[in-house]
């Protein structure tokens, strides 16, 4: 039986060797995967600009999205601060979901915390009764992108040209539940 991600990186530190001794209280705060709030706005957005320095949400989009799609944005949080996000609506009838954002900070990558949001947003999606699950992703962030397909997404074959505006393409995943 595998492992969960959260029992694999129980500590969900990024640092290893020394740094990681020097910042004992980092490894010791639990982290929960918990609804945002409200109050998380003003940490939501540092984490969107750190998951995404190039283009990150304005503040205002975010507010929105929070006030429109709140249930659906799951936050990780230390106790502290917010290491990573996913928002994920879904369709008025209730059959698609889509992941509309994944962000993970920097530091925290390569600890399964992006594995952590979307298993637990497939299981909350399934539980619902949604059926399919959609995603899009640039087409040059291998990383996402291996995720994704251990996890079970598939792509289409080529990727969608200016999805997003001239020059923004992207790579539209899909992975029923």
């Amino acid at each position: 039986m595998a492992a969960l991600p959260e029992e694999r990186f129980p500590s969900r530190g990024g640092r290893t060797g020394h740094a990681l001794f020097r910042d004992r209280a980092f490894i010791d705060r639990p982290l929960t995967m918990r609804g945002v709030t409200e109050a998380d706005l003003p940490e939501l957005v540092r984490v969107d600009r750190e998951a995404f320095p190039e283009e990150p949400y304005p503040y205002f989009v975010l507010r929105q999205l929070y006030d429109v799609h709140g249930d659906r944005l799951l936050v990780l949080d230390d106790g502290e601060r917010l290491h990573g996000y996913v928002l994920f609506p879904t369709s008025s009838d209730g059959y698609e979901g889509w992941i509309m954002s994944l962000g993970v900070t920097r530091d925290q990558r390569g600890r399964g915390l992006g594995r952590r949001l979307m298993l637990e947003v497939l299981r909350r999606l399934r539980t619902e009764g949604v059926r399919e699950v959609r995603l899009t992703v640039e087409p040059t962030n291998a990383a996402a992108i291996m995720l994704y397909r251990s996890i079970g997404f598939s792509s289409e074959e080529t990727v969608r040209k200016d999805y997003f505006g001239p020059g923004e393409d992207r790579l539209v995943m899909t992975r029923s539940l």
